[in-house]
């Protein structure tokens, strides 16, 4: 409608335009009526200019429209009620748009207002800077675990704690990183966490910082707590034989609190003695070497990390693997996307993980006519290298999944149950993890991450 009734003004204006022109120049051309000539140019540009005025009163309407919408004033209105019905359907048009506008604007600081009180609401701190160190916000978390009542700037975290702020400056995108910082309460151990956020005016970095001490604790002292399970289990396993039987061989040559004559010893009983002795040296044998896994568990070497080439670890771990017991009827394949990928890493103990695995894998095929193992070498997430063991064997149960990696745990009849716990031990020296997942009786896969 508006569109229509402001042709329909312009098409008007612009027909008598033309007209008087010709009629104009027709007097011109015969020379004649003068007087006639005079009232028709004075008439041509009367109409010129108000054709001029006309769109010139639109454009300047529309042009302050769109700047009372740039400096964000959206209280403006434009009166309805007037005899021009080009004018009028502008005046709708515009203030139709305006509500809109508005409305728009209600429901974004509604949903802003929405996100503010979530974010106040999260247990996690949640801090967002730009690269310029300029703290934009800081919900109520963060400030509390920093002990900061208004954070504006970084350089008030680095008077704080100098160690926290170098760990945040330092952080890439994506990356994770746990710091422990001196509190009101105590030290806390806090996890820190970066994303970034591209905006039209600067790059943002969204941090999210949160207490893990608690969590910690309580992972350490369930870690502690299956530790002494099993070594209460061992070591009663291997104590009971030797009390009972040095109780059974204190009866023999002791009755009523009185030692046995010498001739009341026999060839039967010396036997019995030295049957019962040698049971107790066995059990004293055993008992040792349980303590010196222990001792092996928890003097793990410090890594000599050296950027070295993957595809020579393979080739090296292919060779150990082929000089292993029955390691000809379980097939080992190897699976790298990168040929040339490289790993900054101690190469002999990382090469122990992998044999460790594979002798896991290849005694989980024992039985198995169709198994198979293999070494799968990839890039993950964020550039984080990752080598898998992937075996078909019967798997690990679910129960099960969670103990793999507890000292002394096994479920062979053979097994120390130290080898996955050192594995794993190793991965944390190097700043990665060992990682198990199972699906019985289709497939078990250890990951390294680096």
């Amino acid at each position: 409608m508006f569109s229509r009734n402001l042709y329909f003004n312009i098409i008007i204006r612009v027909l008598l335009i033309v007209l008087l022109s010709v009629v104009l120049g027709y007097f011109v051309i015969i020379d004649r009526s003068f007087r006639f000539s005079i009232i028709c140019f004075l008439t041509l540009v009367f109409l010129t200019i108000n054709l001029i005025s006309y769109l010139n009163s639109t454009n300047k309407k529309i042009r302050f429209f769109f700047d009372s919408v740039r400096n964000d004033d959206s209280n403006l209105s434009f009166p309805v009620e007037t005899r021009n019905p080009a004018l009028k359907e502008l005046y709708k048009s515009m203030n139709r748009v305006n509500q809109q506008i508005q409305q728009l604007k209600i429901e974004n600081r509604q949903q802003e207002q929405y996100f503010r009180t979530l974010l106040e609401h999260l247990a996690a701190g949640i801090i967002t800077f730009n690269d310029k160190g300029f703290i934009l916000h800081s919900n109520s978390s963060a400030r509390k675990l920093l002990s900061i009542d208004v954070l504006t700037h970084l350089q008030q975290i680095k008077r704080k704690d100098q160690k926290l702020f170098e760990t945040i400056i330092s952080m890439k995108p994506y990356e994770r990183k746990l710091v422990a910082i001196n509190a009101e309460g105590g030290e806390i151990q806090l996890s820190l966490k970066a994303t970034s956020f591209k905006t039209k005016e600067n790059e943002l970095v969204i941090l999210s910082v949160q207490d893990i001490k608690n969590e910690l604790d309580e992972k350490e002292i369930e870690s502690w707590m299956k530790l002494i399970r099993v070594l209460m289990h061992e070591i009663m396993n291997s104590i009971t034989p030797i009390t009972s039987l040095s109780e059974s061989l204190s009866n023999i040559y002791g009755a009523g609190g009185k030692p046995v004559l010498p001739e009341e010893v026999n060839a039967k009983t010396i036997a019995t003695t030295l049957q019962g002795l040698n049971v107790i040296k066995e059990q004293g044998k055993g008992l040792m070497s349980f303590v010196e896994s222990y001792r092996k568990l928890t003097r793990v070497p410090e890594p000599e990390k050296k950027l070295f080439k993957v595809a020579d670890l393979m080739n090296r771990v292919q060779i150990l693997y082929n000089s292993l017991d029955k390691s000809d009827k379980t097939n080992l394949s190897v699976s790298m996307i990168k040929p040339d990928l490289e790993i900054y890493a101690d190469q002999n103990l990382i090469s122990q993980v992998l044999i460790n695995l594979l002798k896991n894998a290849l005694e989980a095929n024992e039985n198995n006519n169709d198994g198979k193992i293999r070494i799968v070498v990839s890039e993950g997430f964020n550039n984080h290298h990752e080598i898998c063991v992937i075996d078909n064997g019967p798997g690990i149960s679910e129960e099960n999944l969670d103990e793999i990696f507890v000292p002394f745990f096994t479920t062979r009849q053979n097994g120390s149950g130290i080898g996955l716990s050192i594995s794993k031990q190793i991965m944390r020296v190097h700043g990665g993890n060992l990682k198990v997942r199972s699906v019985p009786d289709k497939e078990t896969v250890f990951s390294l991450s680096f």
